[in-house]
């Protein structure tokens, strides 16, 4: 049996902030206490978006990657968190949403 559910995904960088604290840290935050079945933060190696690139080299190590927060629950729990969720999230990323199914 397949359920309709939501895969709302976050696209920000890995040291961006809001008021001192790590962006990646509030958004997991936020989805905890709104109850979310569960949430994963994925690290890139390399990207590029409307405030340039996601990399930083420095003898092999990449410094502020590009991270992608993957969330998958009900429409009727994601939807109402959307406006917030923007809000933390603001010009600092992308957040982009899609129906799945989940068996």
């Amino acid at each position: 049996m397949k359920i309709k559910m939501w895969n709302v995904t976050i696209r920000i960088k890995k040291n961006d902030e809001v008021g001192g604290q790590r962006l990646h840290s509030l958004i997991m935050n936020f989805l905890i206490t709104a109850g979310i079945a569960g949430a994963t933060v994925w690290t890139g190696i390399n990207g590029f978006g409307k405030r340039g690139k996601s990399t930083l080299h420095i003898e092999g190590v990449a410094v502020n990657m590009p991270l992608i927060i993957e969330v998958i629950d009900e429409q009727s729990k994601l939807e109402p968190l959307l406006p917030e969720l923007k809000r933390i999230v603001g010009d600092n990323g992308l957040v982009s949403i899609q129906e799945v199914y989940t068996i």
